[in-house]
């Protein structure tokens, strides 16, 4: 490994216009592409998204989080109530309210944001850090769950306590808060947990020599060194890390593999487990290296990216198969109607592949957020900002018996394990940062959302407006604002867009894409446009061989957007008999008008296959001729993200296709 010793305090900057967001690179990180230091979402479908996440997910937000107890808790811990008992049996409850105040500090950073709903969303915070104030204990301890419940207890029940999680999430809320506002509050409450984790962690008599159960507080402790300069932090992130993999979690019956404690992550070969960990886990060893530059760790990331991907990842970006386990199954075990594919395993991909993304500068990654984002991520929020699906699946049969849990497939208004929710309002509220990347060789637009980003280019800085209706329209103009002279602006050409073209000006550009990339490199000047034009033909794509849930079926795909079959668009014809023909047209249709007007809706041919006759034995002889195809039929598709808004019913995103 790296020796650390020598290295001296990173270069920290809280400047508000610099408007840094989940990571802050320093002088010396080791990355190919650095984020933009300035960005802005001002229209399309995620400035809508974002519109409905700060004046209705986020004000919601509040009041489920008052309802659910996560407050009541935190009070009870601050000694406000007595007798009163713990609100929930969960013990990472406070991870809520963080994750909560995290988006809070990203949306009043948005200059959309009005001084009526500023004014609100102020009140709120300054709530909520009363309350953590009053709770924190003498020596910096803040866990409600075990201030309430096993008062003096400290990290002792790392499998399943959630300590350090629970730190982690309230450490980013707290950069997140300094990173906008220059506001402190929140971040010397952190630091006085990141400080008892610093005391309390490590090798040595009197120390605690364990990992806690569920992976974050890596991420979060390299994040609050970069913020603050303080090595130790940086130093508890590489002993979390390290010590992952050396049984320290003991006995349990998932096995070391659902905590990612079975090997040691240089040597894990598969992605394994419970499928948030895993995730949250590598985007703390991405951040690590980027830090450390210890190439075994950035080797280990890269390959178990490359697993995950290519055996275990659904077409919506969604990870994850097992219900029981909330985990990673076996390669290309990917079934559909129970998947599982949960909406917090879909963000941590996203936070995963942007970090894999800044340190190799390959589109692939770039190429998978794009995917997660609009299909795995997206369709855990309803359209009205205030219902959400825990565990996203990409079918659901005529007749499901639904099971009145968080795993049910009906989008709720909160859940008893209410993780998700505040992770989306935390992932929308910051979204501007993971859409442009700088660097030495140039500036580049790797999501294409409109909007206007400053980002570094060499010895300066440009910036650059978006103009886009992408989705639904595959046109991206990119405008030039300012330039500090000659540099590369590169786009990404996504792996499904082979026949993209590209103008500067006006004039055709005859350079060819390099892997996923085509970049324009000339003295750019205020009003110059570079025009990438990309393909939006619907597509039909078939699963690897080896997806047995998938084998003889297809998926319908526009763009980046993963196409179903809802029942509600599709009457009279049950989806289970539906075979898609992959040989016919494939047009835009009028959108029902219960959606958004730009959705493109697609109509697709297919027929209806004759059901054989109704007996007590559903198994007929191999041999016997298959029945004729029967009637033919137009079906309608809509994007993944949409369905479940009208009304409960069948759905399924792989169709057969005999």
């Amino acid at each position: 490994m790296t020796d650390t010793t020598t290295l001296a305090a990173p270069e920290t900057r809280s400047s508000p216009e610099e408007q840094s967001g989940p990571v802050r690179l320093v002088d010396r990180s080791r990355t190919a592409l650095v984020p933009a230091t300035r960005g802005r979402i001002t229209d399309g479908l995620w400035a809508e998204r974002r519109r409905v996440n700060r004046e209705v997910s986020l004000t919601t937000g509040w009041d489920r989080l008052h309802e659910a107890g996560n407050f009541l808790n935190l009070e009870l811990a601050a000694g406000q109530h007595e007798g009163t008992p713990y609100v929930g049996s969960l013990p990472f409850l406070d991870s809520d309210l963080y994750k909560w105040l995290e988006a809070l500090a990203w949306t009043l950073a948005d200059p959309d944001l009005d001084a009526q709903a500023t004014a609100q969303l102020e009140e709120f915070l300054t709530t909520s850090a009363q309350v953590l104030e009053a709770a924190q204990a003498e020596d910096g301890y803040l866990d409600s769950w075990f201030q309430v419940n096993f008062p003096g207890e400290r990290f002792v029940q790392l499998a399943w306590g959630h300590e350090l999680y629970c730190a982690g999430h309230l450490i980013q809320a707290a950069v997140a808060l300094h990173r906008t506002r220059g506001d402190a509050r929140l971040l010397d409450v952190a630091r006085r947990v990141a400080d008892l984790v610093v005391r309390s962690f490590g090798s040595g008599p009197g120390r605690v020599d364990g990992i806690d159960g569920h992976p974050e507080v890596e991420s979060a402790l390299v994040e609050l060194y970069r913020e603050t300069g303080e090595r130790s932090y940086l130093d508890a992130a590489r002993f979390f890390v390290d010590r992952r993999g050396h049984g320290l979690l003991g006995g349990h019956s998932f096995g070391g593999h659902y905590f990612q404690d079975h090997a040691p992550v240089r040597e894990a070969t598969s992605v394994e487990g419970h499928s948030v960990r895993q995730v949250y886990l590598l985007a703390g060893v991405a951040d690590l290296y980027v830090e450390d530059g210890d190439e075994t760790l950035r080797d280990a990331a890269g390959r178990l990216w490359h697993e995950m991907v290519a055996t275990k990842t659904y077409v919506t970006g969604g990870i994850g198969t097992h219900h029981s386990d909330e985990a990673f199954g076996d390669p290309y075990e990917l079934t559909n109607e129970r998947s599982y594919c949960e909406t917090c395993a879909a963000i941590g991909s996203v936070m995963f592949s942007w970090r894999m993304l800044m340190i190799t500068g390959e589109a692939r990654y770039a190429d998978l957020v794009e995917r997660t984002l609009y299909n795995g991520f997206l369709a855990g929020l309803s359209l009205d900002g205030q219902r959400y699906i825990y565990a996203n699946p990409l079918q659901v049969r005529e007749g499901h018996m639904a099971g009145g849990n968080d795993r049910d497939y009906a989008r709720k208004p909160w859940f008893k394990c209410a993780c998700c929710p505040p992770n989306v309002m935390r992932t929308l509220a910051s979204l501007e940062h993971y859409v442009v990347l700088g660097g030495a060789d140039g500036l580049r637009v790797h999501q294409f959302v409109a909007g206007s980003w400053t980002a570094p280019v060499g010895d300066g800085e440009a910036t650059v407006s978006v103009e886009t209706d992408y989705p639904w329209d595959g046109r991206v103009r990119v405008r030039v604002e300012d330039s500090p002279g000659t540099w590369g602006l590169t786009v990404r050409v996504p792996h499904w867009a082979a026949s993209a073209t590209v103008t500067v000006n006006g004039d055709a550009v005859t350079a060819e894409p390099v892997e996923g990339w085509l970049t324009v490199t000339r003295a750019w000047a205020p009003g110059d446009e570079l025009v990438l034009d990309l393909p939006l033909e619907p597509r039909f794509t078939r699963a690897d061989s080896r997806v047995d849930a998938d084998r003889a079926s297809v998926a319908l795909e526009r763009g980046p957007v993963v196409y179903c079959f809802e029942a509600v668009d599709n009457a009279g014809h049950r989806l289970d008999d539906v075979v898609i023909d992959v040989t016919g047209p494939v047009a835009v249709a009028p959108t029902d008008a219960d959606l958004p007007s730009d959705v493109v809706t697609l109509a697709a041919q297919g027929h209806v296959r004759p059901r054989p006759a109704e007996g007590w034995w559903p198994y007929a002889d191999a041999s016997a001729p298959e029945p004729a195809a029967g009637e033919t039929v137009t079906l309608t598709a809509v994007p993944y993200y949409v369905w479940g808004n009208r009304t409960e019913g069948a759905m399924r995103i792989w169709t057969p296709a005999e």
